[in-house]
């Protein structure tokens, strides 16, 4: 096996920024984004957001891209969703960008901490910018 550090922090938000992501569909929605990552042999290391938005803190092979891994992750995610939950007010989706950073290994503790604190930061408006930071495109 080769050795390898490759860790990204990862950000997107429900179509449209709708507040779809309440507590119940938020916790499954977060268990399924920790299988399917699983799955793709990469490794949660913090997941937490708000009802509109999903930061991810995870360490991804370099087998496979950063692309790919969201694409994945979204689309089972909201597979899930939409099968779970036939009865919702609008089809659940995804936003198509994203916003991904890299991490250095000795920031990694940093980052998970603000991924865990996602509830606190946004109450508190204790934002850093430069992660609530997503995707520049049309569907936002």
């Amino acid at each position: 096996m080769a050795f390898w550090y490759c860790y990204y922090h990862f950000i997107w938000s429900t179509y449209q920024r709708a507040p779809l992501l309440e507590a119940n569909l938020e916790t499954l929605v977060h268990v399924w984004i920790r299988d399917k990552s699983s799955a793709l042999e990469a490794e949660v290391l913090a997941v937490n957001g708000t009802e509109t938005h999903v930061h991810v803190a995870a360490s991804v092979p370099p087998k496979i891209s950063p692309a790919e891994w969201v694409r994945n992750v979204k689309g089972f995610t909201a597979h899930e969703a939409n099968s779970r939950f036939p009865d919702l007010l609008e089809r659940f989706r995804w936003q198509s960008g994203y916003g991904v950073l890299t991490i250095s290994p000795r920031h990694v503790d940093y980052v998970v901490n603000y991924v865990n604190r996602q509830k606190q930061h946004h109450a508190e408006n204790t934002l850093n910018p430069n992660f609530e930071r997503i995707a520049l495109d049309s569907d936002q």
